[in-house]
């Protein structure tokens, strides 16, 4: 049992030293600001404010700058992800079509299981526009679109998938 502190800390060691390596790699080059976002998300699964501030200083850019690209892209987290997660469409097709309710309904769920000591099992997120207006009211659950939805579908597909 000892052993298991010295493991965890050689794990988060070596992935500053792949960190700091990529950025070596690539001159510690201002404009390989996404390059080294990309790879940080990669290494320690989302940019936690004290990696950007790291980024920043290194590749001496302004902080804002930095948070202001982390924010801008979808594809970047600044909160460590849910075991499972949950894009509502809330564009204008989707949002006349009842995505608000499916909002509420998943927020409501997430609410529910913080307060039963379970968080982290889905995270929610919103998005303007999907391109699936067809579709409307669409989510998209771990990556499959979910079409159509009612707020009783829903909760069966977050109950399929243990969220």
């Amino acid at each position: 049992m000892a052993d298991a502190a010295p493991a965890v800390k050689d794990v988060k060691d070596n992935r500053s030293k792949l960190f700091e390596r990529a950025m070596s790699r690539q001159g510690y080059a201002a404009d390989a600001l996404i390059e080294v976002l990309h790879t940080a998300q990669e290494l320690f699964g989302y940019l936690s404010m004290d990696r950007l501030r790291e980024v920043a200083r290194k590749l001496k850019l302004p902080p804002s700058r930095v948070l202001g690209v982390a924010t801008f892209y979808n594809f970047f987290s600044l909160q460590p992800k849910a075991e499972h997660t949950a894009l509502v469409c809330t564009g204008t097709a989707c949002y006349v079509a009842g995505s608000k309710v499916l909002l509420d309904a998943a927020r409501k769920r997430c609410q529910l299981a913080a307060a039963r000591g379970e968080p982290g099992k889905l995270g929610i997120q919103q998005a303007r526009c999907i391109g699936s207006c067809g579709l409307a009211p669409v989510v998209v659950l771990d990556g499959r679109i979910l079409p159509k939805l009612s707020v009783a579908a829903l909760e069966k597909q977050l109950d399929e998938v243990g969220a």
